[in-house]
């Protein structure tokens, strides 16, 4: 007898359980452009307060002497690199998955995405712990460190980075929360964070009262007793249910496929970070030549781009759930509207504040320099690429876009164009004896080269299985 006249009738002519609805929210069902900067405005806050850090730590730690100053100009590369990874890249990739996941109503799947996603974070976290441990010291002296100022360089790394998965872990949870859309958590402990490194950096950096001067040591120490603070109230959030998802570590069982799911987004989303401080160092070196006052000046406009890019990135961070649960639930052309949306917000959100400043750099430059030369340098280089940062702002929602999409690797691709494009072009213009203002207007396309490389992108490439030509403006639907 066959195993098919065994079962009863009735089993046999059931049918399967339908799948489960996609989970209804202001970010699958709300207005496009109104959610957007409901959840952009946190970001934008959140990321503002770590130019408060870097302004802090600047000032107190010019006060340990100018040794001690240059060692930070000397290590912030490899910070900004961690927390790029970490929180960009990485942290885009586990957004992304975790919205899919949700988009397509399987809340079960997005809770153990958030465990293996953790798992990840701590991972990386030791690669990097002991890379910096083991080659830091020889990589701070390849890039110019020598006496006292490579020994705070390295006195900072060994405590920064011997608490390398501290960062890591802060930024995956920040991921997690940010894919079940919420934004305002991780940005208030993002505030918190800043605010309490702020005191703690600067108290045992310098010693306050009873507590001893620590230095270098001191300062990298309260940035690793903050993280370690917000650490332990986003891991009781987000255990104890209060979040769209459940996480449970009792009877966890690996799945690799998990991994796969996170990792192919974040895994090449972090050659992005990697490439922008490349590129970022290979314009530096090349504007070197002309001088300390051009390359002051270039500085100045450089903590512009800092801002802009906290800006941009409060856009790009806000639409990878949005995108991330459209994708899921397979609603594909809302989740480009999406994308074009933020970017055209992104756009005219950098591009204002940043024509404003080209065309009275006085606004921008006199916090900074007194200093005639450098004052000309910085109107200069603010004259010319100022106008031009509202496509650095396109190119980053493109980017995280894409991460929500899980289909990063054009944007990815982009980055690489653009660092081909600077370090050909640059080499080329340094044969010929070019000027410094021809280095700017270097700067300035290579920005309207990634701006379009990326939409490019992402107008190019097929977001879902049943797209078979992607459009900026896709015909609208009832669902959508």
């Amino acid at each position: 007898m066959s195993d098919i006249a065994e079962i009863p009738v009735d089993e046999q002519e059931r049918p399967l359980p339908p799948p489960p609805p996609p989970i209804r929210s202001a970010l699958t069902e709300g207005p496009i452009l109104r959610t957007l900067l409901s959840l952009a405005w946190p970001n934008a806050i959140g990321l503002s307060a770590g130019i408060c850090v870097v302004i802090a730590e600047t000032s107190y730690v010019g006060r340990l002497g100018v040794e001690a100053l240059a060692a930070m100009a000397l290590v912030f590369p490899t910070i900004i690199l961690t927390m790029t990874m970490s929180g960009g890249a990485m942290g885009g990739a586990v957004a992304s998955a975790i919205a899919r996941a949700l988009g397509a109503g399987n809340r079960e799947r997005a809770g153990a995405l958030a465990v293996h996603a953790m798992l990840i974070g701590i991972s990386f976290g030791l690669v990097f712990m002991l890379g910096m441990l083991i080659f830091g010291p020889r990589l701070l002296e390849m890039l110019g460190g020598r006496g006292d100022v490579l020994t705070h360089a390295i006195a900072y790394t060994q405590v920064f980075f011997g608490g390398a998965v501290l960062p890591w872990l802060l930024n995956t949870m920040a991921g997690i929360l940010r894919g079940t859309g919420n934004m305002k958590l991780p940005s208030f402990l993002i505030l918190n964070s800043a605010a309490w490194q702020i005191v703690l950096g600067g108290t045992l950096g310098l010693g306050l009262g009873p507590v001893p001067q620590f230095g270098m040591r001191g300062v990298a120490a309260g940035a690793l007793i903050a993280y370690t603070m917000n650490i332990g109230i986003m891991s009781w959030y987000l255990f104890s249910g209060r979040a769209r998802i459940t996480l449970k570590l009792r009877g966890l069982r690996i799945q690799w496929a998990m991994f796969f799911d996170i990792l192919k987004v974040g895994a090449i989303a972090c050659f992005s970070p990697l490439q922008s401080v490349l590129t970022i160092s290979i314009f530096t070196h090349m504007l070197a030549q002309f001088g300390t006052a051009i390359l002051a000046g270039y500085g100045v406009g450089a903590r512009l781009e800092f801002l802009l890019t906290s800006i941009a990135f409060s856009f790009g961070i806000a639409c990878v759930p949005m995108v991330g649960m459209a994708i899921g639930a397979g609603r594909i052309a809302r989740a480009r509207r999406i994308a074009w949306t933020a970017s055209v917000a992104a756009f005219v959100a950098v591009g204002v504040p940043a024509c404003l400043v080209a065309i009275f750099p006085d606004l921008w430059v006199n916090m900074f320099t007194d200093s005639v030369a450098v004052r000309a340098a910085s109107y200069q280089y603010l004259s010319t690429v100022g106008p031009f940062y509202a496509f650095f702002g396109l190119a980053t929602t493109m980017y995280f876009s894409s991460q929500g999409a899980a289909k990063v690797i054009g944007p990815v691709l982009a980055q690489t164009a653009r660092l081909i494009y600077i370090a050909g072009i640059g080499w080329w213009l340094s044969r010929h004896g070019a000027s410094a203002q021809s280095f700017f207007w270097l700067a300035a396309s290579s920005m309207v080269v990634l701006g379009l490389l990326s939409c490019s992108s992402v107008l190019l490439t097929r977001w879902g299985p049943r797209e078979t030509k992607p459009a900026i403006r896709p015909a609208l639907s009832a669902a959508d």
